[in-house]
């Protein structure tokens, strides 16, 4: 990363932007921030100020060493002049070691306990007495304009939290996270839509960039790419380039041995997925696993989440407020793990492994290194990938080839979150930081890998490393499906494998 005035002006740009699509968010009818539109998520309004205080927490106490911010307008700034920190600033090392423990908060604000989501699950913070509307966003601008003045402040060479802009781009990429989850609340909400964006970019044929556009017989072929057997590194140490801000749980870079395997070169698409449930994928016990099938009854699942059926028997699906006809050659989406493993059981498949998954994206076998992006060190554009809430549904498989990878797969990054098969555990070498909440205390639990991004996650929140993770039945996320299969040692050469063929098995 930049140093000086550069990397300043790094960590204000992904400041802004996660602002500016917060504000797309929540610049909305009052009733429809402050209602419950799931219990699996929490009033639009809460999400708000929560990024605001976890903002105050991180950059005004932890890496100004100020006050907290004060909750409503017009209170005393305990900053001092010219935004040094005053006489009631906290100290540094408290504010980094030991958050719940920083003095005079709840006497200036009393909003840490209401904005902790480990002490509220998502099903109870209405019924807190959180900050409405117009307070929530008083507060959260209020902290934005004490946050840029420590960053006009910052030094970046005090300690740990601030160097290379760490803090900065931790607190940016908080934002955006939750951006995502309040774009997943958008999903979940009835009545008419609130958010609008262009359509996105149609499927393409995927030899090259010349292709012709949307040739099915291409873009649903279910082709392979083998990937050679040997030795990568899996994760970062964050010294470089965008990965300098990468989160604890993507550290620290670690040499791990991979057999060769075959993966597919797209995402799985809807068309593919209907087939499934043509076929009876949703009744055929032998295909899901004991839990998977349990749940799958339990919850009466028959199809992906927000699909439906017109009185011709055609898919529809709901997005964003809208009903419209399914897009077969966009990626599934709104699919659990259980359904995952289940269609890869049909299709003769099964997922990948998360280090799979990331030998694929990030290992370049000629140079002997691995890359922050399938496409190499270039941060992505409007080009490489489908992120940022650019547009609000996945674009057609193929539809960025300036982000495949050199041998040939396709949209690693962004469109739909992949699950992988594996669980959530600590790398060798792990270290929390800064604080243990944000990875240490999911490993182990029940929780599958995700990786590559969605639509609607950031270019600041994603990157090769990057690692997301949730329960095996969650459907409201932007997840879908990458196949893969064990390939013989033979194969191992990185070119074309011949596909199984779809509901060969099971």
């Amino acid at each position: 990363m930049e140093t000086g005035a550069a990397l300043r002006a790094a960590c204000r740009r992904a400041l802004e932007r996660a602002r500016s699509r917060t504000r797309v968010l929540t610049d909305i009818p009052d009733d429809q921030l402050t209602a419950q539109h799931s219990e699996l998520m929490s009033p639009l309004v809460w999400d708000l100020a929560h990024i605001g205080n976890q903002e105050d927490r991180w950059l005004v106490r932890a890496a100004g060493r100020r006050a907290a911010t004060p909750a409503r307008t017009g209170s005393h700034d305990p900053s001092g002049p010219d935004g040094a920190p005053g006489p009631d600033a906290v100290s540094g090392l408290d504010a980094v070691t030991g958050l719940d423990e920083v003095s005079g908060l709840d006497e200036v604000s009393g909003l840490d306990d209401l904005y902790d989501a480990f002490q509220h699950p998502r099903s109870t913070r209405p019924s807190l007495p959180i900050l409405g509307p117009a307070e929530a966003r008083a507060y959260t601008e209020s902290v934005r304009t004490r946050a840029f003045d420590v960053l006009d402040h910052s030094g970046f060479d005090g300690d740990a939290l601030t160097a290379d802009g760490f803090v900065f781009g931790m607190v940016a990429q908080h934002e955006q996270q939750h951006d995502e989850t309040m774009l997943a609340t958008h999903q979940l909400r009835t009545g008419p839509a609130l958010l609008h964006a262009p359509a996105a970019p149609h499927a393409r044929a995927t030899a090259g960039p010349g292709a012709a556009d949307h040739d099915p017989a291409v873009v649903d072929s279910a082709s392979e790419v083998v990937v050679p057997g040997g030795g990568f590194t899996m994760g970062t140490d964050g010294t470089t380039g965008p990965e300098s801000w990468a989160l604890d749980n993507e550290r620290p870079a670690h040499r791990v041995e991979v057999a060769a395997f075959a993966i597919e070169a797209l995402p799985v698409t809807n068309r593919r997925y209907a087939r499934f449930i043509a076929d009876g994928g949703y009744r055929r016990r032998a295909l899901w696993s004991e839990r998977g099938w349990r749940h799958r009854v339990e919850e009466g699942l028959e199809a992906p989440q927000f699909w439906s059926r017109d009185g011709d028997g055609r898919w529809l699906r709901r997005r964003f407020g809208m009903t419209v006809e399914l897009e077969p050659d966009e990626p599934v989406v709104h699919v659990s793990y259980f359904e995952a493993q289940a269609f890869a059981a049909w299709a003769g498949k099964r997922l990948p492994t998360e280090a799979e998954w990331e030998k694929a994206a990030r290992h370049d076998a000629a140079a002997g290194r691995s890359r922050p992006y399938p496409w190499g060190d270039a941060e992505p554009t409007e080009y490489h990938a489908n992120l940022g809430q650019r547009h609000l549904s996945p674009a057609g498989v193929g539809a960025y080839p300036a982000g495949a990878t050199a041998s040939g797969i396709h949209q690693l990054i962004g469109d739909v979150w992949e699950w992988t098969s594996s669980g959530f555990e600590a790398y060798p070498g792990f270290r929390a930081f800064p604080y243990r909440e944000y990875s240490e205390v999911f490993f182990g639990g029940d929780y599958r890998v995700l990786r590559g991004g969605s639509f609607g996650t950031d270019a600041v929140a994603c990157r090769g490393t990057f690692r997301n993770w949730d329960h095996p039945m969650r459907r409201q996320i932007f997840a879908g499906i990458r196949l893969a299969r064990d390939c013989p040692a033979k194969h191992g050469d990185g070119t074309a494998a011949v596909p199984a063929t779809d509901g060969a098995r099971g």
